[in-house]
C-alpha cells in the first residue's frame, strides 16, 4: 500500500471561512433547534452530491454545521480516536488533470500546479450552474471574504511593515502576476472555455487554491468536503493519501463527541505562515517564529574577508514551495526558547556562529575559524570561543540585534493600539488589524525568550572570567 501524507499547498495552505456542506444524521427540525451546532441547511445537498459524484461513501460520522470561523466539520456520533472519518476519492478532487487536454497541454510547461488548478476552476466558473462542479465551487468565499495579506490595501501592509510578511507578501504578489502574464494568452486562446478573464479573477481563483488545497501525487488538489476541516496547532490528524485505493481519508486523533467540531492539522506553522497563505491568526501560537536577518556592517575594516569566508561557507541554497530559490546564508530561524537556564536547544547554532564571525577584530581570528572548520565538519565557527570573553563579545551583539528587533515590535504593537478607534462598516479592517496584532505579539514573545536566554548564557560566562580573575597565583 503506497501512502503520502500531504501538507496544505505550501508555500503553505485555511481560510478563515470555511464554507461547504454535509448531509445530516439528525433529521428532525425541533432536534436540530436544540442543538449547539446545528446542521448548515444550505449545503444540506452538499454531501448527497459528493458522494453520487464519487460513487462511494464520503463519510457517516460528520456533517457541515457553522462555528465562529464559518462553515465546519461537526461530529454526528460519537468518534473514537483512530476511526476514519472521511473519504475522498481522487476522481471527486479538482487537481490539473481537471483542465481540458488541449489546455493542459500548453501550460504544464510554463506555470506551477496551484496556477494550473486556479484555471481549472475558472474553467468551471465560466459554465456556472451548467458546471458539474457547481455545489463544490458556489460554496468558495467571494474575494472580498478572502483575508490573505495578498488581498490587503497598502495601508493594511504597513501595520505589519518591516515584518518577514509583508516581503513574502510582495513576492506572492509578483509570483501570481507573472502566473497569470503566462496564462492569459492561453485564456484568451480558448474563449469557449473561459470567457472574459481578469487578473482579480486569476488572482481570487489562485489564492483559493493556496489557501484549501493539499499536495498530492498529482502535485495539488482540491478535496472537497475536507477542506471543511478547520486547522488546530495541537492536533495530529492529517489528510493521508492511499495511492492503491485512489483515495485520500483522515483518520481521528482523539475522541470526538456529537456536535462537537472535528480539526486537523495543517502542519507545525507560525501565524507569519497562517496570515499570507489562509487569512488567518491564533493567539498564542505555538509554532511562532521569528526569521532573522543579520549582515556584516559596511564599516566593519574586515568587511570583505568576513563576507568571504561566510559566503564561502554558506548552506546550500534553497527552493520554496513555489520553486524560488533564496540563499540562507545570512537568514536564520528563532522559535520560542522554552528556558532562560539554557535546557532545550537554545538559540540556533547557525545564527551564534554567524555572531562569532561578525565579533571577529584581527584576519589570524578568521583564519582560525576556517581552519577549525576544515579539521572538523566544515561548519564554520559552531564551536564556543574558548576566550570566554570573545564568546560573550560575539553573543552580545547577537543579543543586541535582537534586542533593536524587540524595539521595532513593541513600536508595531504600540502603533496598533493607537488605532483603536478605527471602525469599518463591514469589520475587515479590524480583523486584519487583530491578525497583525498576533504576529507582532507572538514574535514579540519569541524575541524576549531569545534575548533572555542570550542574557543568562552571558551572565554565565561573565561569572566564569570573574573566577579566572580572581583565582589567586603562587610564586614557584
Amino acid at each position: 500500500m503506497l501512502l503520502s501524507t500531504p501538507s496544505r499547498y505550501r508555500r503553505r495552505l485555511f481560510t478563515v471561512s470555511l464554507r461547504f456542506s454535509a448531509k445530516s444524521n439528525i433529521s428532525s427540525s425541533s432536534s436540530q433547534a436544540k442543538l449547539l451546532n446545528p446542521p448548515d441547511e444550505d449545503c444540506r445537498g452538499f454531501l448527497p452530491w459528493l458522494e453520487e459524484k464519487a460513487g462511494a461513501e464520503i463519510s457517516t460520522k460528520l456533517y457541515i454545521g457553522k462555528s465562529s470561523y464559518g462553515r465546519s466539520l461537526f461530529a454526528s456520533q460519537h468518534i473514537q480516536r483512530g476511526d476514519c472519518i472521511l473519504k475522498v476519492p481522487f476522481n471527486a478532487q479538482i487537481a490539473p488533470d481537471n483542465l481540458p487536454r488541449d489546455v493542459k497541454v500548453i501550460l504544464v510547461d510554463e506555470v506551477d500546479h496551484v496556477s494550473m488548478v486556479a484555471v481549472a476552476i475558472l474553467a468551471e466558473r465560466k459554465h456556472g450552474k451548467d458546471s458539474r462542479w457547481a455545489p463544490y465551487i458556489s460554496c468558495f468565499p467571494r474575494l472580498e471574504e478572502m483575508n490573505s495579506t495578498v488581498f490587503w490595501s497598502e495601508d493594511e501592509l504597513n501595520m505589519i511593515y518591516g515584518s518577514t510578511v509583508y516581503e513574502e507578501t510582495i513576492k506572492q504578489k509578483f509570483i501570481i502576476r507573472d502566473a497569470f502574464s503566462k496564462i492569459r494568452p492561453v485564456l484568451e486562446t480558448f474563449p469557449e472555455v473561459f470567457g472574459s478573464i481578469l487578473y482579480e479573477d486569476f488572482m481570487h481563483a489562485y489564492a483559493l487554491v493556496k489557501s484549501r488545497a493539499w499536495e498530492c501525487p498529482k502535485g495539488v488538489s482540491l478535496i472537497p468536503f475536507a477542506d471543511f476541516l478547520n486547522h488546530d496547532g495541537f492536533s495530529e490528524a492529517i489528510v493521508v493519501n492511499d495511492e492503491e485505493k485512489q483515495e485520500s481519508e483522515v483518520t481521528a486523533d482523539c475522541n470526538y463527541a456529537p456536535e462537537e467540531e472535528v480539526r486537523i492539522s495543517y502542519g507545525k506553522l507560525a501565524n507569519a505562515t497562517l496570515m499570507l497563505d489562509f487569512g488567518f491568526t491564533i493567539q498564542h501560537n505555538i509554532h511562532d517564529q521569528v526569521e532573522i536577518q543579520m549582515s556584516v556592517p559596511d564599516g566593519d575594516i574586515l568587511h570583505q574577508m568576513k563576507m568571504e569566508i561566510l559566503q564561502r561557507h554558506e548552506l546550500p541554497t534553497i527552493c520554496d514551495a513555489n520553486d524560488v530559490k533564496s540563499s540562507s546564508w545570512n537568514c536564520f530561524t528563532i522559535r520560542e526558547v522554552k528556558s532562560a537556564e539554557g535546557r532545550g536547544k537554545g538559540i540556533p547554532q547557525s545564527i551564534r556562529a554567524f555572531a562569532r564571525v561578525l565579533s571577529c577584530t584581527h584576519p589570524e581570528d578568521l583564519s582560525d575559524l576556517a581552519v577549525e572548520a576544515a579539521q572538523n565538519d566544515g561548519r564554520l565557527a559552531r564551536r564556543p570561543f574558548k576566550d570566554n570573553s570573545r564568546e560573550i563579545r560575539a553573543h552580545t551583539i547577537l543579543l543586541s540585534h535582537i534586542n533593536r528587533l524587540i524595539d521595532q515590535c513593541h513600536a508595531s504593537i504600540k502603533s496598533l493600539l493607537s488605532q483603536s478607534f478605527v471602525v469599518s462598516a463591514s469589520g475587515r479592517h479590524s480583523f486584519r488589524r487583530q491578525m497583525a496584532m498576533d504576529l507582532h505579539t507572538g514574535e514579540l514573545r519569541v524575541l524576549k525568550s531569545a534575548s533572555a536566554w542570550l542574557e543568562n548564557y552571558c551572565e554565565k560566562l561573565s561569572k566564569g572570567v570573574a573566577k579566572m580573575v580572581d583565582r589567586p597565583t603562587y610564586n614557584t
